[in-house]
C-alpha cells in the first residue's frame, strides 16, 4: 500500500542524529539553517543534546507535533527515532551517515533534496506494519512496547541453551531448545532474521517470521504466521536451575532479564510507521543495492 505523503501546515521538523559522529552534527547544523531560512520550526528531539538554532523537545508526546522527523546516522539511529515516536504516525526521512543503512536510503548528498521534495509533497509515505509486544510475569504485564525490526529472546550469559514453548493463538506450535528465538516483522526481516538463516519477506506481506537461533534440532526451521494471530513465547526454565535466564531485546536493546515462566505475548500492532521514500524506489533495489542481493 502506498499513499501520497502531504505535509501538514504545522511546518514542525524535528531531528534526530548519531551523537558521536561529527558529520551528523554538523548535515543537523546546517539543515537547521536550510530550514530556518524556509520559515520551518526547527526542534531537537528528545533525549539529545541540543542541536545550536533549534528548539528542545522535553518530552516524547511533544513529537505528535511533528509534521516530519529526519534522522541523520545509520539504522541504528532510525531505530531510536522510531522508538521516540512510540507509535505516532508521524514520517520519518532517514539519511544514511552509517555502513549498511537499509532503513535510512538516502545518502548525505541528497539530503537537502530529498527533504525539499518531503516538504514539497513530492515523495511517498509507506506503512511499516509493528510489532507490540508485552511481557508478562505471573499473569501482570512487566513491561511492554513497540518493535520496528524485531523482538528476540536470547539466552544469557550463561553457554547454556534456554527452551521457549511457542504458542499460535493458544495453540501450541512447538517447544524449541535454542541459543534464542527471533520474532521479526517484514521491515525486520532483512535484520538479525535474515542473518540467522531467515527468510526475506517484501514489505507488504501481512505477515511475521519466527526463526531460532542455533536450535538443537535438525528439524526446527523458519517459521511464518499472519499477523493477525497472537503469538506468545513462554520461557521454560530448567527446574532444578531457579537462576536460568534469559533476556528480551527489541530492536536491538535490552528490555529485561527473563525468568522462569516469563511470556512474552506478540501481536501486531494497530498504528503502523511510516517511512519517507523516493517514488522511483522499491524495495528489490535496496535489497540490490544494500545487500547485494543476486550478485555472484
Amino acid at each position: 500500500m502506498k499513499r501520497q505523503l502531504v505535509i501538514d501546515d504545522r511546518r514542525n521538523v524535528a531531528l534526530v542524529y548519531r551523537p558521536e559522529t561529527a558529520q551528523a552534527l554538523s548535515l543537523a547544523k546546517t539543515l537547521t539553517k536550510w530550514l530556518k531560512e524556509r520559515d520551518y520550526k526547527v526542534f531537537t528531539a528528545p533525549e539529545q543534546k541540543i542541536i545550536a538554532g533549534t528548539t528542545a523537545l522535553k518530552r516524547r508526546s511533544e513529537l505528535a507535533k511533528m509534521s516530519l522527523l529526519v534522522v541523520l546516522g545509520g539504522d541504528g539511529t532510525y531505530l531510536r527515532a522510531t522508538r521516540l515516536l512510540d507509535g505516532k504516525s508521524i514520517p520519518i526521512l532517514g539519511v544514511n551517515l552509517g555502513s549498511l543503512g537499509f532503513l535510512t536510503p538516502f545518502r548525505a548528498d541528497e539530503l537537502f533534496t530529498a527533504v525539499e521534495h518531503t516538504l514539497e509533497n513530492k515523495m511517498e509515505i509507506r506503512p511499516r506494519a509493528m510489532i507490540q509486544y508485552q511481557l508478562l510475569r505471573k499473569g501482570k504485564i512487566r513491561s511492554e512496547g513497540l518493535a520496528l525490526n524485531d523482538v528476540v529472546i536470547e539466552r544469557g550469559s550463561l553457554s547454556q541453551l534456554i527452551n521457549i514453548a511457542i504458542r499460535c493463538d493458544r495453540k501450541l506450535v512447538s517447544e524449541v531448545k535454542a541459543d534464542g528465538i527471533i520474532i521479526a516483522s517484514p521491515t525486520g526481516s532483512t535484520a538479525y532474521n535474515l542473518a540467522a538463516g531467515g527468510p526475506i519477506l517484501h514489505n507488504e506481506v501481512k505477515a511475521f517470521v519466527v526463526t531460532s537461533i542455533a536450535p538443537h534440532s535438525l528439524t526446527t526451521r523458519p517459521f511464518i504466521f499472519p499477523d493477525e494471530s497472537k503469538l506468545s513465547f513462554k520461557f521454560v526454565g530448567r527446574a532444578y536451575d531457579k537462576n536460568d535466564s534469559a533476556h528480551l531485546v527489541v530492536d536491538g536493546i535490552k528490555v529485561d532479564k527473563l525468568i522462569n515462566d516469563d511470556e512474552i505475548v506478540l501481536k501486531k500492532s494497530e498504528s503502523d510507521h511510516w517511512m519517507v521514500r523516493d517514488a522511483n524506489q522499491n524495495s528489490f533495489m535496496i535489497l540490490r543495492e544494500k545487500l547485494k542481493f543476486g550478485d555472484r
